[in-house]
């Protein structure tokens, strides 16, 4: 355990009207100094996770963090992108900076700001994050390439409908209670289950409420070595953060193994000492149902075709055997590409200090988060302890 959580803020999610990407990332990266008890001058690094891919005119936005104040001015900054997985990225990045003595403490930052760009323009922006000479031209975009993978999963497993409708419910039902999430209903299994004018299909079996949000969003953290962390209001300690890069072609790999989600948290629990059933909670990246079904297989939790049965018969629901998003995950709390990571560590250190309201999972003392990039391209596991 080398580095440690000490402070935190988040935004909330959503269409954030009058708005900017600047404003979003210095609000959040003032408020998490001042949640950390720290100023400007004890920052020895900087990182951004800001995907943009054209949401943003300003394309070069890592010297944006210094905008929250002067004292920031002459600090390293970084911004550093992964697809989806951006803002673990970030963490990561942080993390290595102290594993390496090259900083004490470290800023990092999620941002991103999707709403402002128009409709297709979102669709072409996303795809962006799949290998394009295979996927570039699919209907839907990436909803498109997530549906190829539920029509796919489909076929080999069987129609698993149910189960994509129950993870929706489950997520939207957990994300009532979360202040910074886009979306605060609890839609209910039927509506999610079935075909609708207001919940029409989107992309193969895949309906609106099996997608995420598009969202503008930010969030921030404040990393600190072991050693500075226990003398701080609050340490959350890294028992693992490991990452794993997969093949970008789906052709190169089956899809439907996610196989560097398995291989991340492999790796993740291994390093960490402990099991899945060591675990408090998991936030995962359902940026689509289907993600959430695969990503129980992925880790574990159930044999490859059998993760169903965990969203049917309450595994994974927020009093069940292992809570899956207890914050509504990206389903429900929005999805802004940049921030999603570190909104995950955020929300997780909030459940292991005991300041997750409504979203508490009771008695939480180890969290696990998985965050991907991609069709399971770039995977992220950390595995998070309270140790102050």
């Amino acid at each position: 355990m080398t580095a440690c959580i000490v402070g935190w803020a988040h935004s909330r999610f959503g269409k954030l009207e009058g708005e900017t990407l600047e404003g979003l990332i210095v609000k959040v990266a003032t408020d998490a100094l001042d949640h950390a008890g720290i100023g400007p001058d004890d920052v020895d690094e900087i990182v951004l996770g800001h995907f943009n891919a054209g949401f943003s005119p300003q394309d070069f936005t890592a010297s944006l963090v210094l905008q929250a104040d002067d004292r920031l001015r002459f600090k390293p900054a970084t911004r550093v992108e992964n697809a989806c997985a951006t803002g673990s990225a970030a963490v990561r990045q942080g993390i290595r900076a102290i594993d390496a003595n090259a900083a004490r403490v470290v800023l990092v930052v999620g941002a991103e700001q999707m709403t402002t760009t128009p409709g297709p323009e979102i669709g072409k922006n996303l795809l962006k994050a799949s290998y394009l000479p295979e996927d570039g031209e699919t209907p839907a975009g990436f909803a498109g390439v997530f549906g190829k993978i539920a029509q796919a999963y489909f076929q080999r497993y069987g129609d698993q409908s149910d189960a994509l409708a129950m993870i929706a419910a489950k997520n939207h039902k957990n994300g009532v209670d979360n202040p910074y999430a886009q979306m605060r209903k609890d839609f209910g299994f039927e509506f999610c289950r079935q075909e609708s004018e207001k919940n029409p299909f989107v992309a193969g079996p895949l309906k609106r409420t099996d997608c995420s949000l598009v969202s503008d969003g930010a969030a921030a953290l404040v990393l600190a070595d072991t050693s500075t962390a226990l003398k701080m209001r609050r340490a959350v300690a890294f028992r693992a953060n490991e990452h794993v890069q997969d093949f970008l072609p789906m052709s190169k790999r089956d899809i439907l193994a996610f196989e560097g989600c398995e291989q991340a948290w492999n790796q993740a629990l291994k390093k960490a000492g402990v099991t899945l059933d060591d675990l408090s909670f998991v936030e995962t990246h359902d940026c689509f149902t289907i993600a959430e079904l695969i990503e129980y297989e992925a880790m574990g939790l159930a044999k490859p075709g059998e993760g169903a049965k965990l969203a049917l018969d309450g595994t994974t629901a927020k009093d069940g055997r292992l809570p899956v998003n207890p914050s509504g995950g990206l389903k429900a709390k929005g999805h802004p590409i940049g921030a999603t990571g570190v909104s995950m560590h955020v929300l997780t250190a909030m459940q292991l200090v005991g300041e997750a309201g409504g979203i508490q999972v009771p008695g939480a003392k180890l969290g696990g988060i998985f965050n991907m990039g991609g069709a399971a391209v770039a995977n992220y596991v950390s595995i998070l302890d309270r140790i102050r």
